[in-house]
């Protein structure tokens, strides 16, 4: 059995898709790009997919994961372009690795989040910023199934920051790019939050650390905040960054396909025939 482990996207209006829409046209995907899919046993067989830390629904992403199990073997590239084709446009496959080591969902410990606040003046938004990460707690409540829930948002947040409104080229057709394209155009001020967020318990989301800065500032934005996932994977204490969860994957790859190379350039020891 081999198993790929997939990244891919949410787009444009598809940001508004749920998660169980997107398991809908995954799994039509699949059927289409007739990919030898493992099933489970049982009265009623699926597909061996797993998904690792969705977006919720209304939230874009560059940085979604699944894994799926195969059983045979097929080139990653070449099945991403198959399902790429098979999926619509803003639910894009954009990567793919084999899976060579455990613990996919282990190395998903942080994302990194783009937040556009239309209507919001980036002057306040720094001020705010500011009161928030010098805060030592910050106390917001969220309503659960058990009623309303309250929990300290501050400790989650490694890193917090104002961006520029102007898209960020490295970000391409997503983040503030693609809320802009949304919201058409205006010459109302905008704010760009750029934060960096551990995934904790209880989880602390993008729509908290607004909740967050309404408590500490008074922040307030008139319309929802377009809220971007750019990044997902294991957060590097030291420098506050996120890693590609993907790159293990990669480098064991490499690493299987140089030892014939190694092997091969070997010097031969004296004295052997």
């Amino acid at each position: 059995m081999q198993r790929i482990r997939l990244r891919y996207t949410k787009r444009g209006r598809l940001r508004f898709t749920s998660h169980r829409d997107f398991q809908r046209a995954f799994e039509r995907a699949l059927r289409r790009a007739e990919v030898p899919m493992a099933y489970s046993a049982g009265f009623t067989p699926h597909p061996k997919v797993s998904y690792a830390n969705a977006a919720p629904t209304g939230t874009g992403s560059e940085a979604e994961y699944l894994e799926i199990a195969l059983t045979a073997s097929r080139d990653p590239e070449t099945l991403r372009d198959l399902l790429d084709e098979s999926l619509p446009t803003g639910l894009d496959i954009v990567d793919a690795v084999e899976a060579r080591t455990s613990g996919l969902a282990d190395r998903l410990t942080a994302s990194v989040w783009e937040l556009r606040l239309d209507g919001v003046d980036p002057v306040d938004a720094q001020r705010a910023v500011e009161a928030f990460t010098e805060a030592d707690t910050v106390e917001v409540q969220r309503m659960t199934k058990n009623g309303v829930r309250t929990f300290d948002a501050r400790p989650a947040v490694v890193h917090l920051e104002t961006h520029s409104s102007t898209p960020d080229a490295r970000i391409g057709s997503t983040g503030a790019a693609d809320a802009a394209h949304l919201a058409g155009p205006s010459d109302q001020p905008c704010a760009i939050l750029r934060l960096v967020v551990r995934h904790v318990t209880p989880a602390v989301r993008p729509d908290d650390v607004l909740s967050g800065l309404r408590a500490v500032a008074d922040l307030a934005p008139p319309v929802p905040a377009a809220v971007t996932r750019l990044a997902q994977g294991l957060l590097d204490e030291e420098t506050g960054t996120v890693t590609d969860p993907l790159a293990p994957d990669r480098e064991a790859a490499e690493a299987l396909t140089a030892q014939p190379v190694a092997a091969a350039t070997a010097p031969t020891p004296e004295g052997s025939a």
